[in-house]
């Protein structure tokens, strides 16, 4: 059994479920952690935000090692997931329903390999305006769902991987690997783009961050199972020492 010491600091590996924030995540393990064990106070935070809409690694620190909450964000990402080609969402994804769609009939495997093949190296990413980035104070989704207009800046990212894992239209998917801050949705836009048809996210799974690999991740009923037996034992252990 896994010995635990969520004060002195823990990393724990989340395969994160559909639809739920990563801030989710982190305030269920929290409130688990400091029920269980009687903690008043415990810093528990994230590597790293995960969208609602995709599932994956999610690399929490608990205690002491929040500290190194940073150390873990710039390390590189790896991501699958699908793009549906020929129609639009206000969001790049299926948060938002579709606004627009595009013949596809002009499409190839051919165009499709060598447009990805553009994406690969540094650019500048214009982000989504439904993203958690910060203006003024606020994140940018809060004036987008008020219909209100802002003005973003675009951010230095590198994709030194984009493959194409399968192509069966108006879907393809992909796997990609890119330096921290990079939006998958607005790939997906660009992709599009690229091709006259338009584009937006409709799968996304994050496989990797750094070193540590979504296979090593356990899912929320298995953390919170952990803690649950782990902490119980610790309670039956100081019984008997007393």
């Amino acid at each position: 059994m896994r010995k635990f010491n969520f004060t002195d600091g823990e990393v724990l590996l989340i395969d994160k479920p559909y639809k739920w924030t990563s801030f989710d995540v982190i305030s269920k393990i929290r409130s688990h952690i400091r029920g269980r064990l009687g903690l008043r106070k415990l810093k528990v935070g994230h590597a790293g935000t995960l969208d609602p809409l995709a599932t994956g690694l999610v690399v929490i620190c608990t205690g002491r090692f929040t500290k190194r909450i940073n150390e873990f964000q710039d390390e590189i990402k790896e991501y699958t997931g699908t793009i549906c080609l020929g129609a639009t969402t206000p969001s790049f994804d299926l948060e938002k329903e579709i606004d627009q769609t595009y013949d596809i009939s002009h499409l190839n495997e051919k165009m499709i390999l060598d447009t990805a093949k553009q994406f690969i190296g540094d650019m500048d990413q214009m982000p989504p305006q439904f993203s958690a980035k910060k203006i003024n104070g606020k994140r940018a989704y809060e004036f987008a769902r008020q219909n209100k207009e802002i003005e973003l800046q675009t951010r230095k990212i590198i994709i030194s991987e984009f493959e194409i894992t399968g192509t069966s239209l108006p879907e393809i998917d992909f796997r990609i690997v890119c330096t921290k801050g990079t939006y998958i949705r607005a790939i997906a836009r660009d992709f599009g783009e690229a091709l006259n048809c338009g584009g937006h996210l409709t799968v996304l799974r994050r496989t990797r961050n750094g070193q540590m690999k979504v296979e090593e991740a356990q899912t929320m009923d298995e953390i919170i199972d952990e803690i649950s037996t782990w902490a119980a034992s610790e309670q039956i252990n100081q019984v008997i020492e007393e």
